[in-house]
């Protein structure tokens, strides 16, 4: 399913043709830098992700009854 050799360089022959030579190295820096701000996006998305994930649980620990103190069985009107 990957590309091989022979894809890989067809694939540049067909992005010199299209953009000329003078093209390319812009056209690199573009993407590395887009390649970039995705990936730094990404990161602050799991970051956001892990941070609200600890906050749950620690949320869930505080509001669970401690070892050796009784349940609140309090119920509500029929």
């Amino acid at each position: 399913m990957g590309l091989g050799t022979s894809g890989i360089i067809l694939l540049a022959i067909v992005a010199l043709l299209l953009f000329g030579p003078n093209k390319l190295p812009e056209l690199g820096r573009a993407f590395g830098r887009t390649l970039k701000e995705f990936k730094n996006g990404a990161k602050d998305i799991m970051g956001d992700e892990d941070q609200n994930e600890r906050k749950t649980v620690s949320t869930v620990q505080a509001d669970a009854p401690r070892s050796g103190e009784p349940m609140n069985n309090k119920r509500l009107p029929d």
